[in-house]
């Protein structure tokens, strides 16, 4: 039996089958870590950080990774086992000692970095919740897969285990949980379209003000409309509603006075100021020294600008 055991060779099929679950179980366990990542960072946000990520691509990314490379790694999974079951001598197959072997190494470091990191920042006393949490992710997550694997070469491969089943439907649960998770705090694909949208709005409304300011300044007035804006040579346009495609709405109120309206189809806190920020987040621009804030409710909302004579004085020699 241990001539038979030791002669047994690893053909195409088995060879491409496990390198193909590994790769998976590599894909999976980084995507689920990253998207983990990205709940703590949202739900514990940190208060020297003045920015987060409005359209989540981080996450969006980790999601799609999940919802495709997960299910392949319990499909080959399944088979190997059944395979095994059938055919207990492959449980000798080079490839599989040396791939179970390679994981559990590799799932061994990520447990001991882990903890050298906790402790050691734990002693500097810089310990957070957002840390905290991070490291507990990377210890569970590299921890399921150093203990399945460690019980998967110890254990009887002509058996059927229920270890195993319960460990994949719980591990598939905390899946699908962390994937509900992300769709909670980025929301859905119609969602972060109408964020984009109004992105653009907010975008849009601040190259027009520029411009708005820009005439004013070589002008010595306020337009009185935005057609007045259109210059063909320096190739200016006047850009409309990406959505609907109406042009945005403007009104000279006074001599240094104006408004600026668009349609918005989020409220702003549904963007950049929603409880996944530390603070409001005024939008800046390069032409305007003091921050203007672009805060806005869904639907139809008007901009007050006031010119500082000051800040912005007419030019006596424009440059052209």
């Amino acid at each position: 039996m241990e001539n038979i055991e030791t002669k047994i060779k690893t053909a195409p099929k088995d060879f491409f089958v496990f390198i193909g679950a590994m790769a998976a179980l590599y894909a999976s366990a980084v995507s689920l870590i990253n998207l983990l990542f990205e709940i703590i960072n949202a739900s514990f946000p940190d208060p020297l950080s003045f920015s987060y990520d409005n359209f989540s691509s981080g996450m969006r990314w980790s999601i799609a990774s999940l919802i495709i490379v997960f299910p392949i790694y319990i499909f080959l999974s399944r088979f190997i086992n059944k395979d095994l079951a059938a055919n207990f001598l492959k449980k000798n197959l080079g490839v599989r000692k040396w791939l179970t072997y390679l994981t559990l190494f590799v799932a061994g470091v990520a447990i001991i970095t882990d903890l050298i990191l906790l402790i050691n920042t734990f002693l500097g006393g810089e310990i957070t919740a957002r840390f905290a949490f991070k490291i507990l992710a990377v210890l569970i997550v590299a921890g399921t897969v150093f203990a399945y694997y460690f019980y998967d070469l110890k254990r009887d491969v002509g058996q059927k285990s229920n270890q195993i089943k319960l460990l994949a439907w719980a591990v598939s649960f905390a899946v699908l949980a962390s994937i509900v998770g992300g769709f909670f705090i980025m929301g859905s694909p119609f969602t972060l379209r109408m964020k984009r949208f109004d992105e653009r709005r907010v975008n849009d409304l601040q190259n027009i003000q520029y411009q708005i300011v820009n005439f004013y300044q070589r002008k010595g007035e306020l337009p009185n409309s935005l057609d007045e804006l259109k210059d063909p040579i320096a190739g200016f346009n006047i850009p409309v509603d990406p959505e609907r495609a109406v042009p945005y709405g403007y009104e000279k109120v006074s001599d240094l006075n104006f408004k600026l309206c668009a349609d918005f189809s989020l409220a702003s806190n549904a963007q950049t100021d929603s409880k996944y920020m530390t603070r409001p987040m005024p939008i800046s621009s390069e032409f305007f020294p003091v921050n203007e804030n672009w805060r806005h409710q869904k639907g139809a909302v008007c901009f007050d600008r006031k010119i500082d004579k000051d800040l912005y004085p007419i030019l006596k020699n424009p440059k052209m």
